[in-house]
């Protein structure tokens, strides 16, 4: 059966992604700092769709270590997935570097790292699919979240580039730039129901724009 490797795999949108990629049949390999939130996602998948469900721990500011997670896990993923992120107190990070160095790292320089180590990994292999969660607060720098979104811009670079390094090597590399969503991060904003998306929704066009090979 083909595999999923999600990277992030307690959030909401990572939720739906594991649900979304089970239902049609993947094998989930399922990430995260604390895999004790996994554990009622895991179960549930397993019996509700009968596809293997394991769980990994794994610290996306943990780069040392980052290689053997990844060699660590039963099987090389078909598609890994990056959902992880932080958006952090913009305010506090102003004034704050051990708070703009979380906001950053985990935005920017641990998902690179993750993904250099797959990529590598599907290059010797010869095929795989990359998935990165970017944002459009990336687009344009605003005064409430700019050290988020700054990282999000370099993500968005670094996918950009990940995607024509590998074009002629059968890998396949989708950012995806997600608006306001239904989530404990955007939890007590004043969202509009009319421009914000539910993280089903966004898995289901996530899975859609990834089995069509859309960039």
């Amino acid at each position: 059966m083909p595999s999923v490797l999600i990277l992030g795999a307690s959030s909401d949108i990572a939720a739906s992604l594991a649900k979304t990629y089970a239902s049609h049949g993947y094998d989930l390999q399922l990430a995260s700092r604390r895999t004790s939130r996994l554990a009622p996602i895991q179960s549930d998948l397993a019996i509700r769709y009968g596809v293997s469900c394991t769980m990994h721990e794994f610290d996306a500011l943990d780069f040392g270590g980052h290689k053997a997670f990844f060699d660590a896990l039963p099987v090389i993923p078909d598609i890994t997935i990056c959902v992880f992120g932080l958006l952090g107190d913009n305010e506090k990070a102003e004034k704050d570097w051990t708070e703009c160095r979380t906001i950053l790292d985990s935005n920017y320089t641990g998902a690179v790292s993750i993904l250099n180590i797959a990529a590598s990994r599907y290059e010797a292999r010869g095929h795989g699919l990359i998935v990165g969660i970017s944002s459009v607060a990336g687009e344009r720098g605003r005064q409430s979240n700019y050290l988020y979104g700054s990282a999000k811009a370099g993500f968005t670079a670094y996918l950009s580039g990940l995607r024509n390094r590998l074009y002629h090597k059968n890998i396949h590399v989708l950012t995806v730039k997600p608006g306001f969503v239904y989530t404990r991060m955007t939890e007590g904003m004043p969202l509009s129901p009319l421009l914000t998306a539910t993280p089903d929704k966004v898995a289901q066009a996530i899975y859609a724009a990834a089995a069509g090979k859309r960039t």
